[in-house]
């Protein structure tokens, strides 16, 4: 499917409704909860069994207060729904004349599941996700490089089509063949590059194992998605350093997308209010939580029509700031982007501990490459508690540093700055496993 480039709304913004006040993107936000919550219980078959049971009529809605008498969706709802009626689910809103995309999840913790698009839905997409990638400075003419997966996975379509509409010229490398990444950015000269964190970081030590010079080439704008990074600060220290290029969050999931990204002035993802209703809860109870402090997002679509989902729970820790930000945007954002998962959180001795926390630090310390490993030990638990006591980690000396005073001086740091004990081993360079899609950082052992 091709979309049309379409005329920005200015020179900085995609859409007006970007700079909406807070009050209008409240109304706007109250009308399309009515008009969708209505829409779902007539044609889920999912929602309007869940709507019954909960003693819900949509057509009563006053108010987004109403949506705290629906349960949670969670990820388990929605597989048991494709089991109970194959292939596309129980949550399919639309008749099968107006199926126009399919695409799947990894299939990471169970088997791959199946999210529609209609042919609406697919416009809509396209020109949310043009909105952020023209916020991150993408224009019409520019060369953008994909280097996001096209085989399954839902980003190197979506990226593509956007940035069709915005009206760039588009490579679609994909996640593969790292060598002829690296000379189609020498030969081309894109001004943007997409992928996830670790295919960025991967891309950047072939180029240097190349003798290619990426700081000193054409790429301005690096583009990352598919797994926390660019709002980690070591880890966006270091890729910026690598590429000599700014770095962007770009925050999406096959079930939403996108949700939230980044603007150019780099201050946190802005989330598409006009898309998305959102609340961040507390994990625990459910309760809202205020701007600032952190709680798990759970999203509400306004306006999918082929697979919408009512209070998603998406198992991501954020914290919210609905402020408007400096270049007049008012759409909230999540500073830090994601802060981790609430099902990826260690607890050990009794401190929260958040892989992207220990990213953050292993990228900025001098002597380490982009790859880390958390090894989460059986012997590092207390006997009679079962609690973490410590945990392993794993990285690898680079530039020449001495294995004995980076493994000292890291674990010092990440002492210090999380009260966690580490036992650190320290690697040879090209002993981890490099990443060309999401990384798993954490393994049990």
């Amino acid at each position: 499917m091709f979309i049309e480039p379409k005329t920005p709304h200015s020179d900085t913004v995609w859409d007006e409704c970007e700079l909406w006040s807070r009050d209008r993107i409240e109304a706007f936000q109250h009308e399309a909860l009515a008009r969708q919550l209505a829409r779902v219980g007539r044609t889920s078959a999912h929602y309007a069994k869940v709507f019954d049971e909960a003693g819900f009529d949509p057509q009563g809605f006053s108010g987004a207060a109403d949506l705290k008498r629906l349960p949670m969706t969670r990820k388990t709802d929605y597989v048991a729904g494709l089991a109970a009626d194959p292939p596309f689910g129980t949550f399919r809103a639309v008749e099968a004349r107006d199926m126009a995309r399919v695409h799947f999840s990894s299939g990471t913790t169970s088997r791959p599941a199946p999210v529609l698009w209609s042919h609406g839905d697919l416009g809509r997409w396209a020109d949310l996700y043009a909105r952020y990638l023209y916020a991150q400075g993408l224009r019409r003419g520019d060369v953008f490089h994909c280097m996001f997966g096209y085989s399954w996975f839902v980003g190197g379509l979506g990226a593509s089509l956007a940035a069709h509409h915005l009206g760039a010229m588009v490579i679609p490398g994909g996640s593969v063949d790292t060598k002829r990444q690296v000379e189609t950015i020498v030969e081309y000269r894109p001004r943007a590059v997409i992928g996830t964190p670790s295919f960025m970081a991967h891309i950047a030590e072939a180029a240097a194992g190349m003798g290619v010079d990426l700081p000193a080439g054409s790429v301005e704008l690096v583009m990352v998605g598919g797994e926390p990074g660019a709002s980690v600060p070591g880890t966006r220290q270091r890729i910026e350093r690598l590429w000599g290029a700014k770095m962007f969050d770009c925050y999406g999931a096959l079930e939403a997308q996108p949700i939230a990204w980044d603007s150019a002035l780099q201050i946190g993802p802005h989330i598409a209010e006009d898309f998305l209703f959102v609340e961040i809860v507390d994990p625990e109870t459910g309760d809202d939580v205020a701007d600032g402090e952190r709680g798990v997002l759970v999203l509400t679509h306004l306006d999918k029509e082929a697979c919408p989902l009512v209070r998603w729970w998406t198992g991501d820790v954020v914290i919210r700031d609905s402020s408007p930000a400096p270049d007049g945007r008012t759409h909230a954002r999540l500073p830090g982007g994601v802060l981790g998962r609430a099902d990826d959180m260690l607890i050990v001795r009794g401190v929260n501990l958040f892989p992207s926390a220990v990213e953050d630090i292993v990228r900025a310390h001098p002597g380490t490459s982009n790859e880390y490993v958390l090894v989460v030990r059986d012997a590092m638990r207390d006997p009679n508690t079962g609690m973490l006591r410590g945990i392993g980690l794993r990285v690898e000396a680079a530039g020449g540093a001495d294995p004995e005073g980076l493994r000292e001086a890291l674990g010092s740091v990440l002492r210090d700055a999380l009260s966690v004990r580490f036992e650190i081993e320290v690697l040879p360079p090209d002993t981890l496993p490099r990443t060309v899609h999401k990384a798993k950082r954490v393994v049990q052992e």
